[in-house]
């Protein structure tokens, strides 16, 4: 399964797709998960998350996407996407959002972690925590010695466009966004691999400099990047830049893809290709960022505590 691309046909697999489930829409507003996608305009997910990964399925198939990772994008959610990565484990990576500072914080990691899940995805802002606090040692820890886990750290703008849809309250603290607050962690425990989505999300800048100094972080470039106004920047330019600092061997491709009907996010795919084909990227440098990538972070290695 391939992909037409200025440099020939390519695998294609996706970082970074957010699995809006029924329980998703239950946890996030506590309303009918279907009366909430009407007001969205949405297509409602059945309660059956094994229906909603088979729709994901057939859009990958549909779009020639190979894999896809599937965030659940709540606390509590971890078993909607540990339903759709058990029933199509060729097509799926599994990723929750995870707050480390919450009660019962560890038994909630252990549980996602025997349910097949492998990538543990921080919020600090949405969460309220410093990624330096002595406070998340104990999660660092436990996370760094799973066999084949990912960390996947939220820095910088966090704007969720489904809570400013509905009109609920985000009372996010960008005082927990600065990437560099992850260096000390990413020092330590060199074994295991850290993603920074969004390109770090206005802390490009810093971003690039954690990424230099830790050879176990990598970039996603996920989203329509809104961020780059604040800067002055354009997706050509931020491209280049992360190729000069750290190569292409540590940038892995997403869409921040989320709900149906709209699916798969096609039109990232195509800017982020028309700015690479712009540079001049190789076939091998495409296929690393579009795929092998990907395959490399999510590959389990053992992962031993600092």
């Amino acid at each position: 399964m391939a992909i037409e691309t200025p440099w020939g046909e390519i695998a294609v697999s996706d970082a970074h797709v957010h699995f809006f489930s029924y329980k998703f829409f239950q946890l996030l507003t506590g309303r009918e998960p279907a009366e909430v996608a009407a007001q969205l305009g949405w297509e409602a997910p059945l309660p059956d998350p094994e229906a909603l990964a088979a729709r994901w399925v057939n859009e990958l198939k549909r779009n020639q996407v190979t894999r896809a990772a599937l965030i659940a994008s709540i606390p509590g959610d971890e078993s909607s996407v540990a339903a759709a990565v058990a029933a199509h484990p060729s097509r799926f990576h599994g990723c929750f959002m995870f707050n480390p500072i919450a009660p019962n914080a560890l038994d909630r990691l252990s549980s996602a972690f025997s349910s097949g899940l492998r990538t543990v995805c921080l919020f600090p802002a949405m969460h309220s925590f410093s990624l330096a606090s002595k406070e998340l040692e104990p999660a660092y820890e436990a996370i760094a010695a799973q066999v084949g886990a990912v960390l996947f750290v939220h820095c910088g703008v966090l704007s969720v466009g489904i809570r400013q849809k509905l009109g609920l309250p985000s009372q996010f603290d960008m005082r927990f966004s600065n990437p560099i607050d992850l260096h000390a962690a990413a020092s330590r425990f060199q074994n295991l691999k850290f993603v920074i989505p969004h390109f770090g999300a206005g802390y490009f800048r810093e971003t690039l400099i954690l990424a230099g100094l830790c050879p176990n972080v990598y970039l996603d470039t996920s989203s329509t990047n809104g961020w780059m106004k604040y800067e002055d920047l354009d997706l050509v330019t931020v491209f280049r830049r992360t190729l000069n600092a750290i190569g292409s061997q540590r940038i892995v491709f997403g869409t921040d893809s989320s709900f149906f009907p709209r699916g798969w996010h096609r039109a990232i795919f195509d800017k982020q290709v028309e700015a690479l084909s712009t540079i001049g990227i190789s076939a091998e440098d495409a296929n690393r960022i579009f795929n092998s990538n990907f395959e490399a972070l999510i590959t389990p290695s053992v992962a031993t505590p600092g």
